[in-house]
């Protein structure tokens, strides 16, 4: 585990994460997570308050700095799926350093089974494999996604994606964060 990026935001404001070692994972820039939250927080299709009573789902976690900012800021819970061991264990410390109680998913997220509903969901797969698609089909098919949840996903250079319902797009260097509704 090394040093990783900072929560940016909210009660764990400052707190830095442990990211694994090497290239296993990409963590979420700050720049873009701050952008992603900017809009969840301002938009007139979220809010503050709606944040601090949403669940929240990190699919592909990494660290799990999305989930634990969201927390950070007020939300009601957060559950992460992740499925590589060396991010698997800096997701665990991570979440045991903010002493939180958040629901940690062993596995991958295309194959994970029944869960209860998240209004707010983020996934930031790997860039050019076609994941968000899948695991977000998965994920409804599993009961992972309430009704009317807000969807964001990270997605890479080439990477598509075209859901119904989509609320906002922005570019953050390579990154293209979309939003939509569910």
């Amino acid at each position: 585990m090394t040093p990783g990026p900072r929560i940016i935001a909210g009660a764990f404001r400052g707190r830095r994460l442990a990211v694994p070692v090497g290239l296993e994972t990409r963590p979420t820039a700050a720049r873009a997570r701050q952008a992603a939250f900017d809009m969840l927080v301002h938009a007139d299709w979220g809010g503050a308050d709606w944040l601090r009573g949403t669940r929240v789902l990190d699919v592909f976690a990494g660290c799990g700095a999305f989930g634990l900012e969201a927390l950070s800021r007020g939300a009601a819970g957060a559950s992460f799926i992740e499925r590589a061991p060396g991010a698997l264990a800096c997701l665990r410390a991570n979440v045991a350093a903010c002493r939180v109680e958040a629901l940690v998913v062993a596995g991958d997220a295309l194959a994970v089974g029944r869960g209860a509903p998240h209004g707010l969901v983020f996934l930031d797969p790997p860039y050019g494999q076609a994941l968000v698609p899948r695991a977000v089909a998965r994920l409804v098919a599993q009961g992972w996604v309430a009704p009317g949840a807000i969807g964001v996903a990270e997605l890479g250079p080439g990477d598509d994606f075209a859901p119904e319902g989509v609320l906002s797009a922005r570019t953050h260097g390579k990154a293209r964060l979309l939003f939509w509704r569910f």
